[in-house]
């Protein structure tokens, strides 16, 4: 069965890497401002974490003998997190957006026809973020504006409704990816002080309060076109989120008239997750009960998330799908997504 994975890694191996797509003053402030890439991001996990330590493919070759040469893949979409950790200078973070979608371009999607890629746009100047929208977006291999879910203010914000409209006015997915700015408290009690507090945090606390934002601010009924995937944000917490959405939504529903229904509804028109991490239980009864709940075949996007390890649940989730259920996550529901077929 042919599969397009919707989540693999890719990233320049130093920001050297990038110094052909940027000018020369972004050079000299990276070399000599001692400005590089942590691969532990600034210490935010351990080293040797399987879930999210290990580097990127940094070439097109390691990519071929990692993953393209490895199993039957129809598409593969691309995303780079190296800018989601930079500095807080948003000159800075504006010229290496655009290298890293440059260096997209030039050194992957050119490459290889199976390749898709998200790019990328600066969290810290809006008008800036918009302008990369209007400059790459239309690229026909670019299919998605990858957002960090870390963030200072959530995307329902109205000061993010420019870069969502632009991606929507470009039929581009958005792609909302687990972490972001590490100087950022990923709760709204505070730093956390060990690896698996924030890599919960990550993965399940900071989307559902992105889900709520998009929903509750009415982002979606502003633009009904906007797709938005929830990318290694896991996906067996959503059920209960929308049950007490739309419980505490009858109740208070003055507050948001914009939200003229259920917010389960607007969910599963507008948000797709992807199947890595897949947090079930191991009692293949109880992960199709948990699947039932979500829609499944409908809602889940096949993600290999590598070169990341997280154990075996997406071997315990497409086990549990029927036949027509795993042929649309391993492919279908992404193909219609993406506009993978046009």
């Amino acid at each position: 069965m042919t599969t397009v994975d919707t989540d693999v890694h890719v990233g320049p191996a130093a920001l050297t890497d990038l110094f052909p797509y940027l000018d020369e003053y972004w050079r000299s402030y990276i070399a000599e401002g001692g400005v590089f890439l942590s691969p532990s991001q600034g210490g935010a996990y351990p080293p040797n974490a399987p879930t999210s330590a290990t580097p990127a493919a940094a070439t097109i070759g390691q990519l071929r003998t990692e993953v393209l040469d490895q199993q039957e893949l129809e598409r593969v979409v691309l995303n780079c997190t190296t800018s989601f950790h930079c500095n807080r200078n948003p000159y800075y973070e504006a010229a290496l957006t655009r290298a890293v979608n440059d260096w997209l371009v030039e050194e992957w999607l050119s490459q290889d026809d199976r390749l898709r890629a998200s790019m990328v746009v600066p969290n810290l100047d809006t008008a800036a973020a918009v302008a990369e929208i209007e400059r790459i977006g239309g690229h026909e291999q670019i299919v998605q504006v990858l957002l960090p879910v870390r963030t200072d203010a959530p995307w329902g914000n109205p000061r993010h409704r420019p870069v969502l409209r632009a991606a929507a006015d470009h039929d581009l997915v958005v792609g909302l990816h687990a972490w972001g700015r590490i100087g950022n408290a990923p709760t709204s009690s505070g730093m956390t002080h060990t690896y698996l507090e924030d890599y919960l945090a990550n993965s399940q606390i900071i989307v559902q309060v992105q889900v709520t934002s998009l929903i509750t601010e009415g982002v979606f009924a502003q633009l009904p076109g906007l797709r938005v995937s929830l990318l290694e944000c896991g996906f067996s917490w959503l059920p209960t989120l929308l049950w007490r959405f739309d419980k505490d939504w009858k109740g208070v529903w003055r507050e948001v008239p914009w939200l003229a229904e259920p917010p389960s509804e607007v969910a599963r028109r507008h948000l797709r997750l992807t199947t890595a991490p897949a947090q079930l239980p191991r009692d293949p009864e109880h992960v199709r009960q948990a699947l039932d709940l979500l829609d499944a075949g409908s809602m889940l996007l096949y993600a290999s998330d590598h070169p990341h390890d997280h154990g075996d649940g997406g071997d315990r989730l497409l086990a549990a799908l029927t036949d027509v259920e795993r042929e649309q996550v391993l492919s279908g529901n992404a193909t219609a997504w993406y506009g993978l077929d046009r």
